[in-house]
C-alpha cells in the first residue's frame, strides 16, 4: 500500500459549514474566519455560495464576504454557484473555483430539486461551459453517494452516472460526499472507484460527515486508494439536517491530527488552526465540534 507523502485540505467550514446556522453570522465575522484559515495554512477555500437569500438567508452577504477578504498568493477561493445568476456574482467577486452539485439519489434530487438527476446536471452545463471560458475552475460535488435519507443505501452504480455526466458538461475536479454520514470504509471505497472511472485520481476528493464517527475511517480508507484531496470544516462545522442534533462535517482539526500523525504533509498548522476554530466556535458560543481541538485547548489551559 502506498499512502500519499501529501494531502490538499478544501476548507469548506465558511460555505457548508455556516450556511445552516440559524443565528446569522456578520460579514466581518466571516472574513476573519478566512483569514485565519489562511493564516493556518489552507490554500483552497470554499468562501460562500451566491445563491438566492430566500433559500440559504446566512449567504445573502456573499457578495461583500469575497469583496472584504485580504487574498493571499497561492490561495484559492471557491463557492457554490446554483444557476447563471449565481455564476455571474461568482465572476464579479474575483472566484477562483466554482463549485456545481448533483446527487446520486433520485429521490434527493427530486425532493430537494424537483427535478431527476440527468436534469439537474445539465442544468448547469452552461454554468459550467460560461466558467471555463473564463478560465474558472469547475469543481462538482456528488451528494448521497453511500446512503440518501429517503432511499437508504446508494449503488455505486449511481455514482458512476453522475461522475459520468459531470464529465460531459465540464466538471474537472469532483467530490464524493457522504452526506448523511453512513458510510464505512468499504462503501466509500466503493463510491470513490465509480468515481475514478471517470476522472483520474488527482480529480477525485472525498467529503465525509461524522454523523456515525467514521469520517477519519473513511478518511484512512481514501487514501489507501490514493486520494490525496479532502473536504474538511473547521470546529466541525455544519450540523446534519437528516439527523436531528448528529455531528456533520468532519473536523478539519482532527484529519490534520490525523494526517500529521501519519507523517503525511498538509503545508497546515495545527495550533493556529485550532485558534481559528476556537474563534468561530467562540462567536457561535458552543465549544468545537472537534475532539483533537477540545484536547489541545485542554492541554494548553493545563
Amino acid at each position: 500500500m502506498q499512502l500519499p507523502s501529501r494531502v490538499q485540505l478544501v476548507e469548506v467550514g465558511p460555505r457548508d459549514g455556516l450556511q445552516n446556522e440559524k443565528q446569522l453570522v456578520p460579514a466581518e465575522v466571516k472574513i476573519d474566519l478566512v483569514h485565519r484559515l489562511q493564516d493556518a495554512g489552507l490554500t483552497e477555500i470554499e468562501v460562500t455560495s451566491f445563491v438566492s437569500p430566500k433559500w440559504v438567508p446566512q449567504m445573502a452577504d456573499a457578495a461583500a464576504v469575497m469583496a472584504g477578504i485580504e487574498r493571499r498568493k497561492g490561495v484559492r477561493y471557491a463557492v457554490l454557484t446554483p444557476n447563471m445568476q449565481g455564476l455571474e456574482g461568482a465572476l464579479a467577486s474575483g472566484a477562483d473555483e466554482i463549485v456545481v452539485f448533483g446527487a446520486a439519489s433520485e429521490a434527493f434530487s427530486r425532493k430537494n430539486i424537483n427535478c431527476s438527476i440527468a436534469e439537474s446536471i445539465e442544468r448547469f452545463a452552461p454554468v459550467a461551459q460560461a466558467a471555463r471560458a473564463r478560465g474558472i475552475t469547475v469543481r462538482g460535488a456528488i451528494s448521497c453517494t453511500v446512503g440518501c435519507p429517503y432511499e437508504g443505501e446508494i449503488a455505486p452504480e449511481r455514482v458512476e452516472l453522475v461522475a459520468r455526466l459531470m464529465k460531459e458538461i465540464g466538471v474537472q475536479h469532483v467530490g464524493v460526499a457522504d452526506t448523511i454520514g453512513v458510510g464505512t470504509p468499504r462503501k466509500v471505497q466503493r463510491a470513490l472507484e465509480a468515481a475514478l472511472r471517470h476522472f483520474e485520481l488527482d480529480a477525485v476528493s472525498g467529503h465525509y460527515h461524522d454523523t456515525y464517527g467514521q469520517a477519519l475511517a473513511n478518511t484512512l480508507a481514501s487514501l489507501e486508494l490514493g486520494i490525496w484531496h479532502f473536504d474538511t470544516s473547521i470546529a466541525g462545522l455544519g450540523g446534519c439536517p437528516y439527523a436531528k442534533g448528529a455531528t456533520g462535517n468532519v473536523a478539519t482539526e482532527d484529519v490534520v491530527f490525523l494526517l500529521h500523525g501519519m507523517g503525511i504533509e498538509t503545508g497546515i498548522d495545527l495550533d493556529r488552526l485550532v485558534d481559528a476554530g476556537a474563534a468561530i466556535s467562540s462567536h457561535l458560543q458552543r465549544p468545537p465540534n472537534s475532539r483533537a481541538a477540545t484536547a489541545l485547548l485542554n492541554k494548553r489551559a493545563s
